[in-house]
């Protein structure tokens, strides 16, 4: 049965360190040329490179509808700073910044900091869970009228509508408020791999969007249904969850044919599922994979970004377009409206509302 719900395509920018933000500006233009939903920036402390938070800061006031997503890396950092980081790329892009929450898991990393020894994945990913959840609350200490800006009576910020969020985390504690306002967003899109078993948890109850690695669309399928039960169990509407396939491209010969499928096709360690062949032949799988209800749709990486993601968008997305597959301009302003995601409610101000009416 054909697919009713809108096709997602988003696609990673990086590949070997750069220090200079041209080449990314490019890539993330072409990106949005193409109307892809975001971009993303990959990142990690076992990589030499600029900070990718960073990097999109830059490439922000050289794009205009695009969202921004870079890695961030919880462990061994401030959720409070990762918060007001993340924050900050939002107000600078109007409304189109993400970050895709990670976890450190070697000792040579852990060694870069020195304060602890590298823990198990489980107990990683239950950290990166309370960051998630230490950030939401952050970003909603400051209710949308909080600030007053009144000259006259020298008032900045009407301080009842800034709140302590009083986190207890199992490595951290916060107490707030942020030092940011509340982004324009509401809270920025929060992305997590879900593939592995550790991060399934904190994807399922903290992501907007979850990327999982597929071999064949009934896995996909799969993964996908579990990811919205457990959203279901923690009280969220599965339906606003958007569940990704992560695939590696290699678009370098358009006369080579696909691998035969995917289920025996080469996996990269860490990149996800690997493709290989021509825009057309990953057009075809793309329709296949969502008009069969298996996903919400794609991440793609491409594994030469600077010729790989050029035949993505003129020639993979021109054809879903020209299919009537995949929309040919943003539908809004911000990440939230490209992913089709209404912005939060601020938590702070309905416990206020139903503290008067009660």
């Amino acid at each position: 049965m054909p697919a009713t719900r809108p096709l997602h395509l988003a696609a990673e920018i990086g590949g070997p360190p750069r220090y200079d933000a041209a080449s990314h500006v490019a890539l993330a233009r072409l990106a949005e040329g193409g109307a892809l939903d975001y971009v993303t920036l990959s990142d990690s402390f076992a990589r030499p490179g600029p900070d990718a938070l960073a990097v999109l800061a830059r490439v922000a006031p050289a794009t205009t509808r695009i969202g921004l997503v870079p890695t961030v890396t919880t462990t061994h950092t401030e959720p409070f700073h990762v918060s007001s980081a993340v924050a900050t790329l939002d107000w600078v892009s109007k409304g189109r910044a993400g970050w895709l929450a990670d976890v450190s898991t070697t000792e040579a990393e852990a060694r870069l900091f020195g304060r602890r020894p590298a823990a198990p994945a489980t107990a990683l990913w239950q950290e990166a869970g309370e960051v998630a959840d230490a950030g939401a609350r952050l970003w909603d200490s400051w209710e949308d009228d909080a600030e007053i800006r009144d000259v006259a009576s020298g008032r900045f910020i009407d301080r009842d509508r800034l709140h302590h969020i009083d986190f207890e985390g199992s490595t951290f504690s916060v107490r707030g408020p942020a030092i940011v306002p509340r982004p324009p967003q509401g809270r920025p899109v929060t992305v997590i791999d879900g593939t592995s078993g550790p991060s399934r948890e904190p994807a399922a109850r903290h992501a907007d969007v979850v990327h999982v690695r597929a071999t064949s669309p009934g896995q996909a399928a799969s993964l996908r249904d579990d990811l919205r039960r457990g959203a279901a169990a923690h009280g969220r509407d599965p339906d606003s969850l958007r569940v990704l396939v992560a695939l590696t491209v290699d678009l370098g010969d358009a006369e080579t044919a696909p691998e035969p499928g995917l289920e025996s096709g080469p996996q990269l360690a860490g990149r996800g599922t690997y493709f290989r062949g021509g825009p057309v032949d990953l057009a075809e799988l793309i329709t296949q994979w969502h008009r069969g209800g298996a996903v919400d749709g794609f991440h793609l990486t491409p594994i030469t970004p600077e010729r790989d993601l050029e035949r993505i968008v003129n020639g993979t997305v021109a054809l879903l377009q020209h299919r009537s597959l995949f929309r040919t301009f943003h539908p809004g302003g911000t990440l939230r409206e490209h992913l089709g995601l209404s912005r939060p409610a601020n938590r702070y101000t309905h416990a206020r509302a139903s503290e008067v009416t009660s």
